[in-house]
C-alpha cells in the first residue's frame, strides 16, 4: 500500500507533507485516517494574542461552544487587540458568555501584552519548554494553553498535549476500543509519531470533529 499523503494546501506548514508520509508509515490507524482529510492542514491565525485569547476562551468547553462565545466576545471590538480588550467592562465580557474567571484571565493576558511583559519577538527562536515556562507565568495560562499556542501560532511540529481531552478520547476510540487510556499509554503510543506529534494530534482531533480545530 502506498503511504504517500494527499496534496496539502499552500498554507500548510513546510513539514506537513513529510509528516503525513511519516505518520502513515509508522502508524496503522493514521495510515487510514490521514487520507480522509485531503487538502487540509493546521492553520495559524498569525496573531499571538488572538491565539492565546482563543485558547483561554476554549478551556474546558467544546469546540462548538468555544466558537460561539468567541464570536460574541470578538464582536464587542473592531479588532481583538490587548488595548481593545482592556477597554471592555467586566459586564460586557460576561454578557458574551465568559465566566468571571475567564474574564480575569483575558484581562491579565491583555495586560501582559500591552505592557511588554512577554517575549513576543523572541518566541520563534526559543525552545518549546522555555516558551511554556514563560506563558504559564500568566494567570489562566496552563500547560495545555501554552501547548495550543506552540501548535497553532508557532506551528511547532512535535507537541503532545497530554492533558487534552479530545486527544485522549480519540486515542481511546481509535486504538483501545473505547477503553480509558492513561497519559503513560498515550506517551508510549506517540513515540512512533515523533518528530511530528502535533500533526498526529491534529488528525486525531479531526476524527472526532469534522470541523478543524483552530486557535
Amino acid at each position: 500500500m502506498s503511504t504517500k499523503a494527499a496534496a496539502t494546501p499552500e498554507t500548510a506548514p513546510a513539514y506537513w507533507a513529510a509528516a503525513c508520509e511519516h505518520l502513515m508509515r509508522k502508524d496503522r490507524v493514521l495510515r487510514r485516517l490521514v487520507p480522509k482529510f485531503p487538502g487540509a492542514a493546521i492553520e495559524t491565525r498569525g496573531d499571538p494574542f488572538v491565539t492565546l485569547a482563543r485558547s483561554v476562551v476554549g478551556q474546558q468547553i467544546s469546540v462548538k461552544a468555544a466558537q460561539s462565545v468567541w464570536t460574541r466576545f470578538s464582536g464587542l471590538m473592531k479588532t481583538v487587540k490587548p488595548a481593545q480588550v482592556l477597554k471592555l467592562s467586566t459586564e460586557e465580557m460576561r454578557g458574551a458568555g465568559l465566566s468571571a474567571r475567564k474574564v480575569e484571565y483575558l484581562q491579565d493576558l491583555a495586560t501582559y501584552f500591552q505592557t511588554g511583559k512577554v517575549s513576543v519577538k523572541q518566541w520563534h527562536l526559543m525552545e518549546d519548554e522555555a516558551i511554556i515556562t514563560e506563558l504559564v507565568a500568566i494567570r489562566g495560562i496552563g500547560r495545555w494553553t501554552a501547548e495550543m499556542f506552540l501548535m497553532f501560532y508557532l506551528l511547532r511540529p512535535d507537541v503532545l498535549p497530554l492533558d487534552d481531552v479530545g486527544l485522549l478520547n480519540g486515542i481511546s476510540k481509535l486504538y483501545f476500543s473505547g477503553e480509558p487510556v492513561s497519559r503513560s499509554e498515550v506517551r508510549d503510543l506517540a513515540r512512533a509519531w515523533e518528530p511530528y506529534r502535533s500533526v498526529a494530534t491534529w488528525y486525531i482531533w479531526r476524527s472526532l470533529d469534522p470541523e478543524p480545530v483552530a486557535y
